[in-house]
């Protein structure tokens, strides 16, 4: 019950080549294999511009809530 036969995959593969004709599935797995070797060739690239940590500090910062811009934090506490 929890696998499949081989006639069950023959009409299946029957059904998508009926489907889809030969033609498509040929392309769509020769897509999915370039897609794959550009994967691969990407992954194995180590200098890849886009991954460098090149990001810079922004010139200012949003203070915390309760701290006026140039302010020194001080920390209070409030009695309720």
């Amino acid at each position: 019950m929890g696998s499949f036969s081989i006639w069950h995959w023959l009409v299946v593969l029957m059904v998508v080549l009926l489907l889809f004709g030969s033609g498509k599935v040929s392309t769509l797995m020769g897509d999915f294999a370039k897609g794959i070797k550009a994967f691969k060739k990407n992954m194995a690239d180590g200098d890849d511009a886009s991954m460098e940590a090149t990001a810079e500090k922004p010139a200012s910062s949003i203070p915390p809530p309760g701290v006026t811009a140039g302010s020194s934090p001080t920390h209070t506490t409030q009695k309720a």
